[in-house]
């Protein structure tokens, strides 16, 4: 959500930051909105005044035994006015709250103009991408070869876009959540959650799902929302909420299922598990003040970066482009793997600061020290990382020639002396 004093202030500077979307101009109607629910306010505070006078004329009038019914009237007049002009600013101000629950957030001054994913910068690379001697296979290949990756089971089960883990496969993919939840508590301070996978209305819209993107999440008969992330319940924590600034940053992970329609994503990765309608994800939250939050956004990132470290794999930061930044993010960090069998950089995180944007839609402050107001905190959100993402990453790249998978040494204690995949034997 935006601040309406901020468009009235700066109304070219706001369509200019939304012309570096590629949003049109927003201002004009706007404040056009803004102008009407301020006008139907302020003619409603006078006529109150006014409403308040006669009320003492009529009483002085009755001790005196004067006539009162010419003022009643009046009065009366007036009631019936200020009630109209109430209902006309409601209606303006939910007319205003509607249109700009649909704008993106302003991006930061860094980040790099483009209209897409073309225009995002690499800003570091670690490892190198791993040569073969052999062409190194899909994770698909190499899982359905293993006899531990069953695609038609799962699309008798559910349909397409979902996957079935069995035997050492599965349990490879618990062994992964569990090592990355583990980093996070022990060694980056993050408070382990197990939140709700079923949240109401005022919770997607907090976090800026609603209303834009209902066509991209699964909505239950009683009206409640499957979380697209654990970013969702995790986030609204805060909701409504004065927090002490002694109290933040507050850090948050948790490893949740995953649930989206991928409505936009027709034609796009079908064969394999890389973009699923289910999937699990080590979350990473953070709560924070202004001036602190672009250190937590380092800070967050490179989390993500050292469970990818740990593993083994290759990857690289990238600063995504003005084009390519989400709808509530005012900056994002991308995190890449290398996936040998596509011979491509992949996303396997997601690392944005939301600045106050998520907080105004939440009504979430902090009260700083020595202070009476009150602030709106900082909400940052990442990938800690995608499970099943990592999983692919870990298949592709370790992969030998004869078909079996050699496992990351950092997982081995969570594999019951598990130490590679091998084929199944005919």
């Amino acid at each position: 959500m935006h601040d309406i004093r901020l468009i009235r202030e700066s109304p070219d500077a706001f369509d200019a930051a939304l012309a570096r979307r590629g949003q049109p101009p927003r201002s004009a109607s706007i404040l056009e909105i803004d102008g009407r629910r301020r006008a139907a306010a302020t003619e409603a505070q006078a006529m109150l005044a006014t409403r308040n006078a006669l009320s003492k004329r009529i009483g002085e009038a009755k001790r005196k035994g004067e006539p009162t019914s010419e003022i009643e009237g009046e009065a009366a007049a007036l009631r019936d006015r200020i009630a109209a002009l109430e209902a006309d600013e409601r209606e303006a101000a939910d007319q205003l709250d509607g249109v700009l629950a649909t704008i993106p957030n302003i991006l930061d001054a860094d980040v790099p103009d483009g209209p897409d994913e073309s225009a995002n910068v690499v800003l570091a690379t670690h490892g190198e991408p791993k040569k073969f001697n052999f062409e190194p296979r899909q994770h698909f290949d190499i899982g359905e070869a293993l006899g531990l990756m069953d695609f038609t089971g799962a699309a008798k089960l559910a349909g397409s876009r979902f996957t079935l883990l069995r035997g050492d496969l599965a349990r490879l993919e618990r062994a992964l959540a569990n090592f990355m939840l583990n980093m996070h508590v022990e060694q980056h301070s993050y408070t382990e959650m197990s939140p709700p996978l079923l949240v109401n209305d005022a919770t997607v819209y907090g976090t800026g799902q609603l209303p834009k993107f209902a066509d991209d999440l699964f909505r239950t008969t009683d009206g409640r929302w499957l979380i697209p992330t654990a970013e969702v319940p995790l986030t609204n924590l805060v909701r409504e909420e004065i927090l002490a600034e002694s109290d933040l940053p507050m850090r948050f992970t948790a490893l949740t299922p995953c649930f989206r329609s991928e409505a936009g994503a027709a034609g796009r990765d079908t064969r394999g598990m890389l973009r699923q309608h289910q999937f699990q994800k080590v979350e990473l939250v953070s709560i924070t003040t202004a001036d602190q939050s672009d250190a937590e956004h380092e800070r967050m990132t490179q989390c993500a970066e050292k469970v990818l470290a740990a593993l083994g794999l290759a990857f690289r930061r990238v600063v995504l482009s003005a084009g390519d930044t989400g709808f509530a993010a005012a900056k994002t960090f991308d995190i890449e793997v290398w996936l040998p069998g596509q011979g491509a950089w992949r996303e396997i995180s997601s690392c944005s600061n939301c600045r106050d944007f998520q907080a105004r839609r939440m009504n979430a402050r902090y009260r700083p020290a020595g202070e009476k107001g009150t602030r709106f905190v900082h909400t940052l959100n990442g990938s800690g990382v995608a499970v099943g993402r990592a999983l692919i990453a870990v298949l592709e790249t370790f992969q030998q020639e004869d078909g079996s998978v050699a496992l990351p040494a950092v997982l081995h204690p969570y594999l019951g002396g598990v130490t590679e995949l091998r084929p199944k034997q005919p």
